[in-house]
């Protein structure tokens, strides 16, 4: 099953159904829990902002890339800032040319009905990972696209994926409400995180490679030990069933985004982003975009600023402190699935419903 049904999308109501249709793939079924647990720190919102009227915007991008034929749901930056992976619906994953847009090579499982919903560039540049709904994680050679080889997983639809900072080992979330931790090369499991209570879709690596933070339609993000398993925060500050979640550079915070739907029909209110203390879980600035759906976060490199993206098909820049909107970019078409700040700090990458990927100069 797909994020959605391209014939829906055409329609005036197209994004109220993606969003039921994003819920039957990826959402347990019963309501969200928000029991606290053992862990569980108070989580008083101590800033609130809106989007700044006065913002600039812009609606010129450096890039436009349209080498897949669907909807792109994933992509990452290779550490050089030169190239770019992604991962469509149309069950391909891509590397492609910053600079000139063009695509150095393509891979597709080629399975009935298969899905590829998140890949991953490992830290060292050398091989790709990518997951989707059958229950597999392909490992590519990032040179050529090759596959190196695949680790099975049991969990069913595969939703997130995340490299270790060392690049030996892969994060994967899935719609069980598990995290498995899996060596890169022998697939053997070496952790196993177990509690969400419902999908988890994104998994972040913290930049010292120690922790996992996890964003589950339960409506909470767990933090826990990458080694052990063992849990160390839950953060349920967000109102609604949470979609991204990116740690700040110095892993001292991490940003999270609300969407999708609860309890079988869409969340079309309370939706926020919120910044909160990696530690303590406190929250810090509650930035709301509309109360639309928040499906992409990312860090500047520097940590001071915060890119947002979601149903309305506009990213939105923002201060992590303030919640001041700095820029606003405005032109793709559909819903934005991921973005990704590249690593030398000068350019956003966007990954959108409408088929392409755009690269835009940062402020």
């Amino acid at each position: 099953m797909t994020l959605y049904n391209s014939s829906i999308f055409s329609s005036p109501t197209r994004h109220i159904v993606a969003l039921f249709c994003l819920w039957l793939v990826l959402a347990s079924c019963g309501s969200t829990s928000t029991t606290q647990q053992p862990g569980v720190a108070a989580t008083p919102t101590t800033h609130q902002a809106t989007p700044t009227p006065n913002s600039a915007v812009r609606s010129t991008s450096l890039l436009t890339y349209t080498g897949h034929t669907d909807g792109v749901v994933g992509l990452q930056w290779s550490s050089d800032s030169k190239q770019l992976v992604t991962c469509s619906d149309d069950d391909s994953v891509q590397m492609w040319d910053v600079a000139t847009g063009k695509q150095r090579w393509t891979y597709s499982p080629s399975l009935s009905t298969s899905y590829i919903f998140d890949v991953a560039l490992s830290p060292d540049g050398k091989r790709v990972a990518a997951v989707g709904s059958k229950s597999l994680v392909w490992i590519l050679d990032a040179a050529t696209g090759h596959l190196l080889t695949t680790l099975d997983e049991q969990a069913g639809f595969l939703l997130g994926v995340a490299w270790s900072p060392d690049s030996t080992r892969v994060a994967i979330g899935n719609d069980s409400g598990t995290v498995d931790i899996k060596d890169a090369t022998t697939g053997k499991t070496r952790a196993t995180y177990k509690g969400h209570t419902a999908s988890v879709v994104r998994v972040a690596w913290s930049p010292d490679g120690t922790h996992i933070a996890s964003a589950s339609y339960d409506g909470t993000v767990q933090v826990w030990n990458a080694t052990t398993g063992q849990h160390a925060l839950t953060y349920s500050g967000n109102a609604n069933p949470v979609f991204s979640v990116a740690w700040s550079p110095d892993g001292k915070h991490i940003v999270s985004g609300t969407g999708a739907a609860g309890n079988h029909s869409p969340v079309v209110t309370g939706n926020s982003v919120q910044v909160w203390d990696a530690t303590s879980g406190k929250t810090l600035v509650t930035y709301t975009e509309n109360e639309r759906s928040v499906y992409a976060v990312a860090w500047s490199r520097d940590g001071k600023s915060i890119a947002s993206g979601g149903d309305d098909a506009v990213i939105r820049v923002w201060d992590a402190t303030t919640g001041h909107t700095i820029v606003v970019y405005e032109r793709h078409k559909d819903i934005i699935w991921k973005l990704a700040w590249s690593p030398d700090g000068k350019e956003i990458a966007s990954a959108s419903q409408d088929g392409t990927v755009k690269v835009w100069q940062s402020l």
